[in-house]
């Protein structure tokens, strides 16, 4: 009797499981395609505002920040690649700002994965991070994204028409900031001396 109970149990069970639709899983952003939606608070610092183009409150979307191309990367305060890769991308950001022709073009931010405000901040000021980053605290975005590893790239390129569409997508740190950047302008079709 005992046993026919629990072979009821499990065929019970099973049934359960297999009558609930299951959800697929959203897939990382792929290269040609339109950026999901992303939702962001504008900064209430005026230099990353400043830097993004934004006006002083509310929230933003991507395809508002005032660029060409905008490189956004996923990262955790937690993630020891992230840790490790904090000075290249740094560097990266250091090479864009300091070249007239590309500092208005491309922008850079951070978006943390599961990171509140209070973890994002101890990522900046420990890796001294000269970009906007963002909080993801309760992994909203990161679903959103295909809840990707980290640290992983994406870069959009803004047309004139309004439209945006991503021309990278991957997971790997910056091995080297100026070859990265030159795949960024190669990838986005963005001349680096010209105002296309």
């Amino acid at each position: 009797m005992k046993r026919i109970l629990i072979n009821l149990t499990v065929i019970a069970l099973c049934a359960l499981t297999f009558s609930f639709p299951v959800q697929a899983a959203k897939s990382p952003p792929v290269k040609g395609d339109i950026l999901p939606e992303i939702k962001l608070a504008i900064p209430s610092k005026h230099s990353d505002r400043n830097y993004l183009g934004l006006p002083s409150s509310g929230f933003f979307k991507i395809d508002k920040i005032k660029a060409k191309v905008v490189i956004i990367e996923i990262f955790s305060m937690y993630c020891p690649h992230c840790q490790g890769n904090a000075p290249m991308v740094n560097e990266l950001y250091h090479m864009i700002e300091e070249n007239p022709n590309l500092k208005d073009k491309v922008k850079l931010i951070g978006i943390g994965a599961g990171n509140s405000p209070y973890e994002v901040e101890i990522f900046r000021k420990t890796y001294d991070i000269p970009f906007p980053l963002f909080a993801d605290g309760d992994f909203s975005i990161h679903t959103v994204l295909g809840e990707v590893r980290t640290p992983y790239f994406i870069g959009v390129k803004n047309n004139d028409d309004g439209t945006h569409q991503i021309f990278y997508s991957k997971l790997g740190g910056v091995k080297k900031a100026d070859q990265f950047l030159k795949m960024m302008l190669r990838l986005s079709g963005l001349k680096e001396g010209s105002a296309k």
